[in-house]
């Protein structure tokens, strides 16, 4: 039966790798390696790069494929999701099917973690439920830019006692704050959801392209630098043509007892 490695290759520092990881990519015949266009270059070259750097089997070999652009969410953004990972699932199907042997090993190289805000699992899934093609699947897990962050600010995520909340720009938004959220990271946000939050008194935290030479680090009072995110982030967006970044909250001070 044909074998898939969901690989978590890391935040975007190639020392990130993990041994396993490492073996992972060595045991696969087929690495697949995601394009996201022109914009997204850099994201396929540093899946080159680690392929070039850490794998010596002599019989891999590598497969690039387009990734479909997500539409703009009409009429939800659940259902606009949904039409993007069945797109990606039928590229995954085919990629599985004509790629692979019977007896075949194939590796998928995820930016961060496999568990942590990425689809790869969901749409693997939908490859399976679809039946026509079967497999093993195996995942190896990587650091998060949620990780990557704390090392980066020298910061623990957690105060004690105190819980931590992972969550999105586009809930931030919807749901503000929770009064209890103790330390709240934010992924995915594309519209610096901090900015629509009315206590300037938060601590942010906030880091771009973590663990790459061109990495940002802005933190302080939100009240003081949460301009200069918005700025520094438009900045380097525009750059690069992309951009990569999360960030932190919490209330000052030490949560009570």
């Amino acid at each position: 039966m044909r074998k898939l490695l969901v690989i978590g290759i890391g935040a975007g520092n190639p020392d990130h790798m993990t041994v396993q990881a490492v073996d992972g990519l060595n045991r696969a015949d087929v690495l697949f390696i995601p394009d996201k266009g022109a914009r997204k270059s850099d994201l396929a070259e540093l899946r080159r790069h680690i392929c070039d750097r850490f794998v010596t089997n002599p019989n891999s070999r590598r497969v690039e494929f387009d990734v479909p652009v997500r539409a703009e969410p009409a009429p939800s953004y659940r259902s606009t999701v949904d039409d993007w990972h069945e797109a990606i699932a039928a590229i995954y199907e085919s990629l599985i099917c004509d790629e692979l042997s019977q007896d075949g090993c194939g590796a998928f190289l995820i930016w961060g973690d496999p568990s942590l805000y990425d689809s790869a699992l969901r749409i693997l899934e939908r490859v399976r439920m679809r039946g026509n093609v079967a497999f093993e699947l195996e995942v190896i897990p990587g650091i998060t830019a949620v990780q990557a962050l704390a090392a980066s600010h020298k910061m623990a995520l957690n105060r004690i006692g105190d819980a931590v909340q992972i969550t999105t720009g586009r809930r931030l938004t919807e749901e503000g704050l929770p009064d209890n959220a103790g330390s709240t990271v934010v992924m995915l946000d594309g519209k610096c959801a901090f900015s629509t939050l009315d206590d300037n008194d938060l601590l942010i935290h906030w880091g771009a392209y973590l663990g790459t030479p061109d990495e940002i680090l802005i933190s302080g009072r939100l009240g003081d630098v949460g301009d200069e995110i918005v700025r520094t982030r438009d900045e380097a967006r525009r750059k690069k043509g992309w951009i990569m970044d999360t960030y932190l909250l919490r209330k000052p001070g030490e949560p009570e007892e």
